[in-house]
């Protein structure tokens, strides 16, 4: 027979957590939400959060190679 596996919930954190995990201010993390080009996120009970996987694939997705390639989604903080 076939064990039981309980199903794990994925961590969420907060805006000011996914910000110092990824090493960004928290107003840069906001931006990058506001312009769609930040890591995927969920509201819950009106709060902005993120799972550990979503700023994983974020960081994974913005990988580069070349300072020739796109910046699309870069890690950089907001445009000056």
């Amino acid at each position: 027979m076939p064990e039981k596996t309980e199903k794990t919930w994925p961590r969420f954190v907060r805006t000011p957590e996914a910000a110092r995990l990824l090493g960004l201010s928290p107003r840069t993390l906001e931006k990058h939400r506001c312009d769609g080009t930040g890591p995927v996120y969920h509201k819950l009970g009106g709060r902005v959060v993120y799972t550990i996987a979503d700023l994983e694939a974020w960081i994974d997705a913005c990988a580069r190679q070349s300072t020739a390639e796109s910046a699309a989604g870069h890690l950089a903080g907001a445009a000056r």
